[in-house]
């Protein structure tokens, strides 16, 4: 099994790619061990790596996020811990997971504002999440209130000292462009 990498635009944060689906739909978000170890195996074994302190699932992508250890340290105990993980055939999440998007809350919006929220889902599915993943994170829509979209950055954008310029310049001015209604966008 032959796992690549990819370096973030957040240096704490490396893109592995094992080669395979990692998860079927959707994403997941660890931050922390507690969170992780009765629903995902693989996050488990990942925070057992001394200086690990974030996991991220996206469909053919796991990403890692670090403490202060340097990559050349981390980076053999994690590429061991996936091929590990995937020789053994356990599933990357527990039966008790389901098949939900870990981390994610309901949305809020204005019901008059739907149509506006339908165009920004569309935005961000077709444009936005795309090109995000690239950098092996993700961002879905969690809500719209007085022209304010409201965003959760997860993986490799979460914490990412660029989120920021992507939010206010990438993704703001997106929107802005194709509904006027929006004014501002922000991280939650």
């Amino acid at each position: 099994m032959f796992i690549q990498t990819e370096a973030t635009p957040n240096p704490a944060t490396l893109k592995f790619l094992p080669g395979r689906v990692v998860l079927e739909e959707g994403t997941a978000d660890f931050r922390d061990p507690d969170a992780a170890a009765d629903i995902s195996p693989l996050a488990a074994k990942l925070f057992a790596v001394p200086g690990v302190t974030g996991v991220f699932y996206g469909y053919d992508f796991i990403t890692v996020t670090k403490d202060g250890a340097e990559w050349q340290h981390l980076k053999p105990a994690i590429l061991g811990a996936i091929m590990e993980h995937f020789m053994s055939g356990v599933p990357v999440m527990s039966q008790a997971a389901g098949g939900a998007a870990v981390g994610d809350e309901a949305e809020f919006f204005d019901e008059a504002d739907e149509s506006i929220v339908a165009t920004i889902k569309e935005l961000l599915e077709t444009r936005v999440r795309p090109a995000v993943a690239q950098d092996g994170g993700d961002i879905t829509f969690r809500g719209y209130r007085d022209g304010r979209v409201f965003l959760h950055m997860k993986g490799a954008c979460a914490g990412c000292p660029s989120s920021t310029a992507t939010l206010k310049h990438g993704i703001q001015n997106l929107l802005r462009h194709f509904i006027p209604e929006v004014q501002e966008v922000e991280a939650v």
